[in-house]
């Protein structure tokens, strides 16, 4: 059995095609389509017509290249920059109506529920209780568990691109002062997940998004071309230094850094204020990058689960109203 998933996040439109053989999901074939949405949208604006246009161009070019790999109809959803839009009706409709793609956008908690599953299947048993955090493009997904899917799993405004238009737009680069600002709103949003993550007290925490996995290079970690069986790991003590380094730059200075992508450049800084403050209040020292994330929760569901999970867990994300900024939800296992 072949399949795919297509996941729109604030940067790009990323397709992974994938045997499931085995009840493991092993790529065949991944493709990226840059569009950048996160430059042209403000956190919870409107998207424009003419992103729409080049978004179901995306996806349709991702549903051709799927076919052409022999998958079935991609698993096709997006994340914070779509769910969030007061238009957000509208871009799904464009897309299935031009493109035949069911896509859909899932609420903050599931995403998280979904990127833990990637990163525990990933990690292994031996990992033992884990923490987990992911640093979107318009949100920070956060989750903790000893099972298979988490015990919680938290969903917070905290993104990258969303906190670099609230504190840095118009300063490049930013005063310290913005820079205490938008810690002081992450250490604010974050102090009862930070809470139950310390009481929890994980044996493993894993670190997982392109943000994660940048910032990771930056300090020092192996570069992507190694592999993604190497050992990579976050030190917070490298993390603010890196800090240190990104605030000095302006942003198109930032991207000759090793690691850091010059359409990542402009969101490098907000995205390493809040990974080092989160691993600050919750007592992580050391984390571990991860390469499966919530693409590959959603291959491991499907094939776990079978198709009616998804064609459910979409249904149900459709018909649910936008979440509150916060959401914390006790997930069964």
């Amino acid at each position: 059995m072949r399949i795919s998933v297509v996941d729109v996040g604030s940067n790009t439109v990323r397709l992974v095609v994938a045997d499931a053989e085995g009840g493991v999901p092993l790529p065949v074939h991944t493709a990226k389509w840059r569009l950048r949405l996160s430059e042209q949208v403000k956190p919870g604006g409107r998207i424009p017509d003419e992103a729409v246009e080049r978004l179901a161009d995306a996806v349709a070019g991702a549903a051709r290249s799927a076919a052409r790999w022999h998958a079935a109809r991609p698993l096709a959803f997006a994340t914070a920059v779509v769910r969030a839009a007061p238009n957000r009706e509208e871009v799904l409709r464009t897309v299935r109506e031009r493109t035949g793609v069911e896509l859909c956008t899932l609420p903050g908690e599931v995403e998280a529920e979904l990127t833990f599953l990637g990163a525990r299947r990933w990690m292994g048993w031996r990992s033992g209780p884990l923490a987990l955090l992911d640093i979107g493009g318009g949100s920070l997904e956060v989750a903790f568990g000893r099972g298979r899917l988490p015990d919680f799993a938290a969903s917070l405004p905290l993104g990258a691109a969303r906190l670099t238009h609230e504190f840095f737009a118009g300063q490049d680069p930013p005063s310290p002062e913005l820079i205490r600002g938008l810690r002081r709103k992450v250490r604010h949003q974050l102090r009862d997940v930070a809470a139950r993550i310390r009481w929890e007290g994980p044996r493993t925490a894993v670190v997982t998004s392109r943000t994660f996995q940048q910032l990771g290079r930056l300090c020092g970690a192996a570069p992507g071309r190694h592999g993604p069986f190497v050992d990579r790991q976050v030190h917070r003590s490298e993390l603010r230094r890196a800090i240190t380094r990104l605030a000095e730059l302006p942003a198109a200075e930032r991207s000759r850094l090793p690691g850091i992508s010059a359409p990542r450049a402009a969101q490098s800084l907000a995205g390493a204020v809040v990974g080092h403050t989160a691993m600050k209040l919750t007592g992580l020292r050391t984390v571990t990058v991860c390469p499966w994330a919530i693409r590959e929760g959603i291959l491991l569901r499907h094939i776990e689960d079978g198709p009616s999970w998804w064609a459910e867990v979409s249904r149900s994300a459709e018909e649910t109203p936008e979440p509150v900024p916060l959401r914390i939800a006790t997930v069964p296992n």
